[in-house]
């Protein structure tokens, strides 16, 4: 049986160099040994064979999170995310398909590292859909292809959008993104008093909290207003403001009350415009 039961991998909240030098000293399973810890894990439940497994394929989380260091995320950050993924994989991974343990979790801890960057890189998040995660990785790594600034010329554009297969302007729009610059939303405190931030045009308004006190006691002083008007009418007088101002997409026509009343539309009409008179003068008083 390997030895790996021996070793005991440090944090990596400490030094990465110590975390990677300790990784790298774990014996790696041989295809026997792997399927024998894989089958008391799944049929036994035994954690202790879950834990060599993750803990003879740490080397392979440190190897992947190496190739997404040019994010600018901390690489002991990469590495974590990563054997998260790797322990997803020693979950579902199942010894009797013939498929090498290596190779299964690839997948796993490559997702969990996308994730993590997805979710870190920017604030406002480059990618949302799975098409746009796709090109947004699949385009970093073609641009590490070209020479010379961090912008594609058109040219280099339309042949990355050929080889993605994607169109020009999908890329266009997702080189914008990646290369857009970071904006603090408030001054620092070395910036000029006077100076314009983001926070300033970006606050909405109409929720601070004395607009939104005030806004609602407007409403409820409208309502009881309102209502103290309507009270005012006479019933007929009151059924059709009712039904022809206060009944939204059903509110009736002057011909719909017409023949609920048995009266001309133009006596309806003049009754409406005496009522509304009314309701002005006792809003007002």
């Amino acid at each position: 049986m390997t030895q790996a039961l021996a070793f005991s991998i440090p944090s990596t909240v400490g030094s990465i160099e110590t975390y990677i030098q300790a990784a790298n000293r774990v014996p790696m399973l041989s295809e026997a040994e792997e399927i024998q810890l894989a089958r008391r894990f799944h049929e036994e439940q035994d954690l202790e064979a879950a834990r060599q497994l993750v803990l003879s394929h740490l080397r392979l989380v440190i190897s992947i999170a190496r190739g997404y260091l040019g994010y600018g995320l901390p690489h002991a950050d990469l590495i974590q995310e990563g054997n998260v993924g790797l322990m997803k994989a020693v979950k579902r991974f199942d010894p009797d398909r013939g498929v090498r343990l290596v190779s299964f979790a690839i997948h796993w801890i490559k997702a969990e590292i996308h994730e993590y960057i997805l979710k870190n890189w920017r604030m406002v998040k480059v990618a949302t859909t799975k098409a746009q995660r796709k090109l947004f990785f699949n385009l970093r790594s073609l641009k590490n292809g070209y020479e010379g600034g961090h912008s594609l010329s058109p040219g280099q554009t339309a042949e990355i959008a050929a080889k993605l297969g994607v169109k020009v302007e999908e890329v266009g729009e997702m080189e914008t993104r990646m290369t857009g610059r970071d904006m603090a939303l408030e001054n620092s405190a070395d910036d000029d008093e006077d100076a314009y931030a983001p926070i300033d045009y970006l606050t909405d308004s109409h929720y601070e909290p004395t607009q939104v006190i005030e806004a609602r006691e407007y409403a409820r002083l409208q309502d009881e207003g309102l209502r103290s008007a309507l009270d005012g009418l006479d019933p007929r007088s009151r059924r059709i403001i009712e039904a022809r101002w206060l009944a939204g997409d059903e509110s009736a026509t002057l011909h719909d009350l017409a023949d609920e009343f048995q009266v001309s539309a133009e006596r309806i009409r003049q009754i409406e415009v005496k009522a509304l008179q009314k309701m002005r003068g006792l809003l007002t008083a």
